[in-house]
């Protein structure tokens, strides 16, 4: 039987993001997922290949930003393609704070995402 990543799946993980939960959040990815980060020395940002390493990543933006959180988080699926959209928030230890809304392009298998795009919006750290 396929399973199904429900638009709820989605909301679940995004929920976890923000509590800061990684095996909450990593539920949904497959084991062979690849993450193409927000910034990076590529046109496509960073990439990032395997659950583990996408969780040592994941668990590494809340390591240096402690009060990272995606708030006003929306989100729907379609077929095999699913997107998240999102603002996300966070103060890094220098004090420079992150404000800018993003979105999650995703590709599912079997109720797995596979692929995970990060977009957010180009806008400078600001002085908390």
């Amino acid at each position: 039987m396929t399973k199904t990543l429900t638009a709820q799946d989605l909301a679940d993980t995004f929920d976890a993001f923000n509590r800061h939960d990684i095996d909450a959040v990593m539920t949904h990815f497959a084991d062979d997922c690849v993450f193409y980060t927000v910034g990076g020395d590529e046109k496509f940002g960073n990439k990032i290949e395997g659950k583990e390493a996408i969780a040592a990543a994941f668990s590494a933006v809340w390591g240096g930003m402690k009060d990272a959180h995606w708030d006003h988080h929306s989100h729907f699926v379609h077929g095999d393609r699913a997107v998240s959209e999102w603002t996300f928030s966070g103060t890094d230890g220098n004090g420079m704070r992150v404000e800018a809304e993003g979105a999650d392009l995703f590709t599912v298998r079997d109720g797995q995402l596979v692929v995970k795009q990060a977009l957010r919006k180009s806008r400078p750290a600001f002085k908390a």
